[in-house]
């Protein structure tokens, strides 16, 4: 264990981000009635450019006259390499209420980039006298953006969560796919004729994830684009918990059922969990510092792992 203790992200649940355009304000009172966790209107690429500015008032107005419940409600501006994006932050913060949670700025490179919004929030929830403060998402979805992970994770206190763009992500690599998440038919390994499919945004992920716990910050899938594919979506889905991501996008209603149900802890794995701290306070009781469980070693390091899945489990049922 590093002398500096690893922080502890933010306590909310994300198992589930429903993304819409703002230039639909239709959908709105349906996102709200949803069972996402976490509500993402959408100034940026759902939108055309001539549609931006009357996209930025329905979202507004929508901010301050539908009823969010408890969910997460969180705007995605433009990105810093527009003549947007500004504008975007500037009229958020002036005109809507403190029902917004989160901005989520796109296409992040660098802690610079979140730095030049900082500053902009700062100065705006200052002139205006806003008692909330608003926190942050950034999406990785660039080589520059996953080259520079870790200085992005500690680059502002207001960071909150981090998600994987995988589109916008595998053009700027270069990857010769269009798929966004998911296996891709030309990723394999061939062993005795037969081709083995891995997992072309593992890589990707584990450094975002490392780079999110380091700094205390919620690690987020982003999307599954073939929304008619339920297995294809729950089967990334599992591969992004096992590794420590904590939800995914929703870009179609149907894909909020199966990340609350992949990002939720089954009642067994609960109940297993509850089982081992169980054991490890009769070891320490004991005086030992390991003891076995249905046939495996359970030890301090079996604790943590173990409390995750509890604390997780007790946060969604209070929500």
């Amino acid at each position: 264990m590093s002398f500096r203790i690893q922080p502890a992200p933010p306590a909310r649940p994300n198992r589930c981000q429903l993304f819409g355009p703002g230039s639909r304000p239709a959908i709105f009172e349906k996102m709200a009635s949803s069972a996402a966790d976490v509500i993402n209107i959408d100034l940026e690429d759902s939108v055309a450019p001539s549609d931006k500015d009357s996209a930025r008032v329905n979202v507004i107005k929508a901010i301050n006259e539908v009823d969010w419940g408890n969910k997460t409600l969180s705007v995605r501006i433009n990105g810093l390499d527009t003549p947007y994006w500004y504008r975007d932050v500037v009229d958020l913060l002036e005109q809507a209420s403190d029902r917004l949670d989160q901005i989520m700025i796109p296409k992040v490179g660098c802690a610079a980039d979140v730095y030049a919004v900082d500053a902009l929030v700062t100065a705006i929830e200052a002139a205006k006298g806003r008692t909330k403060r608003i926190a942050f998402e950034v999406i990785i979805e660039s080589a520059a953006g996953i080259a520079h992970v870790e200085e992005i994770a500690a680059s502002s206190p207001r960071l909150e969560a981090m998600s994987l763009g995988a589109a916008d992500f595998a053009a700027s690599m270069g990857m010769q796919t269009t798929g966004i998440g998911g296996t891709q038919e030309n990723y394999y390994m061939l062993h005795d004729g037969v081709k083995h499919w891995s997992d072309p945004w593992h890589w990707a992920q584990t450094a975002i994830v490392a780079a999110c716990r380091t700094h205390g910050v919620l690690p987020v899938d982003g999307p599954f684009g073939d929304f008619s594919d339920d297995e294809g979506c729950r089967a990334q889905a599992r591969r992004s918990a096992t590794l420590g991501m904590v939800g995914k996008w929703a870009i179609h209603p149907k894909q909020i059922a199966i990340s609350n149900e992949v990002f939720t802890p089954s009642d067994e794995a609960v109940a297993e969990a509850r089982e081992i701290l169980a054991a490890m306070e009769t070891a320490k009781a004991n005086g030992e510092g390991a003891t076995v469980y249905k046939g495996r070693l359970v030890d301090i390091a079996s604790i943590k792992q173990a409390e995750v899945i509890v604390r997780q489990s007790e946060m969604i049922s209070k929500r």
